[in-house]
């Protein structure tokens, strides 16, 4: 029976402590969670570090005495296991006492159950180089099976892409109860034209409203993150009273739409990301961020590895800078 894959928040520790010990030149841990087989490997950001086996476990504390100091910042970190096999990939960047330059650093790593404890048998350290820098040419692949992600879906299909957008207001229970139901109503209802005027200007559909809050659906992720800055902003300047805090979170996938309603998991993970996100701000999950990631009018704060209730392992999501 084949054993089923599934994320190991056990092998996301063992991985950190790894990397702490990295950091901290503590070749003696390094060494202990190394596995013992002649076939463990290593695979370096520079050239000829590759190095497998005994000499591997032999010279890699020697290797890490001689990395300059350096901070730390782990941007995303994720991993899964199966069965006495494991694996995790980490992106982080490090800024080097030696030259205080920031460098992007990519990690994966390959681990084993051995005698019941977890050990290394790849690690591979990479620094991100623009294909164009490197091999002179720009892969297209990708770039195309996005572009036809973006026009797959039309309002009038019954299923296919979009991007899902929720908004909630925050605190709105203990402002309604300050307030009264009918000033709060009111409030609520010129809210809503503001979400539905600014959601339908980027030729996104308000589906419906929610209580307190609004989930819509968009053909292009690029006009779902237009929509959410620009209710931001138009939100944060709105002179009327009571003035409320909205968070926004977008979400892009396969849907189904059954007459003005929409389902799928893309709808679930889309209001998980908005409950994650913080007042005042947009948060948009890493398949949506992909989609229109290269265009210089939108601007995202660095990857965040998070739990997203209900919703299986860990998720990567940005905050869209409005």
């Amino acid at each position: 029976m084949n054993q089923p894959i599934h994320p190991s928040p056990e092998l996301i520790a063992v991985v950190r402590r790894w990397n702490d010990a990295v950091r901290k030149r503590d070749g003696a841990a390094l060494s202990n969670m190394l596995s013992t087989s002649e076939h463990v490997r290593y695979q370096g950001s520079a050239d000829g570090e590759f190095w497998s086996g005994s000499l591997f476990r032999k010279g890699f504390p020697d290797h890490v005495a001689e990395i300059p100091n350096y901070d730390w910042q782990e941007h995303s970190l994720e991993a899964f296991e199966c069965g006495p096999v494991g694996w995790a990939h980490c992106v982080a960047t490090l800024r080097f006492s030696s030259n205080q330059k920031a460098m992007a650093h990519r990690f994966s790593f390959i681990l084993h159950l051995e005698d019941g404890v977890w050990k290394m048998v790849h690690c591979h350290v990479s620094n991100p180089i623009a294909n164009m820098e490197k091999i002179g040419i720009e892969h297209k692949a990708l770039d195309a099976l996005i572009a036809a992600a973006r026009d797959g879906f039309r309002q009038d299909q019954r299923e296919g892409m979009a991007s899902v957008m929720f908004t909630d207001i925050v605190n709105s229970s203990a402002i309604a109860e300050k307030l009264g139901d009918r000033v709060w109503t009111e409030a609520i209802q010129k809210h809503f034209e503001l979400a539905r005027e600014t959601i339908e200007a980027q030729g996104g559909t308000l589906v419906k409203s929610l209580g307190d809050g609004t989930m819509s659906s968009f053909s292009s992720a690029r006009a779902a993150l237009m929509a959410a800055a620009e209710l931001q902003r138009r939100n944060a300047a709105n002179p009327d009273e009571p003035s409320v805090q909205i968070r926004i979170g977008i979400h892009t996938g396969d849907v189904i739409q059954t007459d003005d309603d929409f389902f799928g998991t893309v709808v679930n993970k889309a209001a998980r990301v908005a409950a994650a996100a913080a007042p005042d701000e947009v948060y948009v999950s890493d398949a949506t961020q992909l989609l229109v990631g290269g265009q210089d009018t939108l601007n995202f704060g660095p990857p965040v590895s998070m739990e997203l209730k209900g919703l299986p392992g860990d998720h990567t999501v940005y905050s869209l800078k409005w």
